[in-house]
């Protein structure tokens, strides 16, 4: 029994060679069909510089028996090619040289030091303005003028040496005294010893009436003493920020006491 096999040769298939393609032709493809749409013949195409190809296609003549209404010819695109190559061609062109510089015309700015304000007249100013206010305020106004009754009594003859002497609380010296320290400073320089506070005078002495007391005689009243001067007169280390001097009795019923 024979057994025949048949052997069967299939030849591979090949793609047709087929023409490259460029960005013109598939430009020219997408025309072809905007015009078979709108029955169109002629088509304008736009391209990137702004410029405008007219592509004309065939005449119905040249169109194969039995197409379609809305088949279209063959668009010859070397002919739109060439015709772009051209306007690119006399399309202006601009170039710049490889050692082009720019310049920027930038005005110079010029930068001032401020000048600095010196207040150190001012300052010389307040503080000489506080010296002298300081100096009226420790230094009051004494009178110059002694009274007549200075002259030939010793007791005041010694007081008025101290005149401008400022008040110290607790003085009892020419560098500063308070209205007892004054008081027994004076008489001391006389051989008279004094009580040191003021709350003692009126234990001592003899007491006077104010009409029959006389030039050096003693004031005193509760929490100060003073030395009579006549008339209406003292002398006295009056209070803090004041100075020995000669002033009106200010106080209201004042005792006198004379002492030897």
């Amino acid at each position: 029994m024979e057994t025949s096999v048949t052997v069967s040769t299939t030849r591979a298939r090949h793609r047709a060679a087929r023409r490259p393609t460029t960005p013109l032709d598939d430009f020219a493809s997408a025309a072809s069909e905007q015009l078979g749409t709108f029955g169109r013949r002629t088509a304008v195409v736009a391209a990137s510089s702004g410029l405008a190809v007219s592509l004309i296609g065939a005449s119905p003549a040249s169109a194969a028996p039995g197409d379609d209404a809305t088949a279209l010819p063959a668009v010859d695109t070397a002919a739109l090619t060439a015709s772009a190559r051209a306007v690119l061609q006399t399309a202006p062109v601009v170039s710049a040289p490889d050692d082009a510089k720019w310049d920027l015309d930038v005005k110079a700015v010029k930068i001032v030091k401020a000048e600095k304000k010196v207040q150190a007249p001012q300052v010389q100013r307040s503080t000489a303005t506080a010296s002298r206010s300081a100096s009226r305020t420790s230094t009051p106004a004494v009178s110059k003028a002694l009274p007549q009754s200075v002259s030939g009594n010793a007791v005041l003859e010694i007081a008025a040496r101290y005149v401008g002497v400022p008040y110290v609380y607790g003085g009892s010296t020419p560098a500063g005294f308070d209205c007892s320290g004054f008081v027994s400073y004076v008489y001391a320089q006389l051989g008279i010893s004094l009580p040191r506070s003021s709350s003692a005078y009126p234990s001592i002495g003899q007491r006077v009436s104010r009409a029959d007391a006389k030039p050096g005689d003693i004031i005193w009243s509760p929490g100060h003493v003073a030395i009579y001067a006549g008339g209406n007169q003292q002398i006295d280390a009056p209070r803090p920020g004041k100075t020995i001097q000669f002033r009106s009795i200010w106080q209201s019923n004042p005792i006198f006491i004379r002492v030897s």
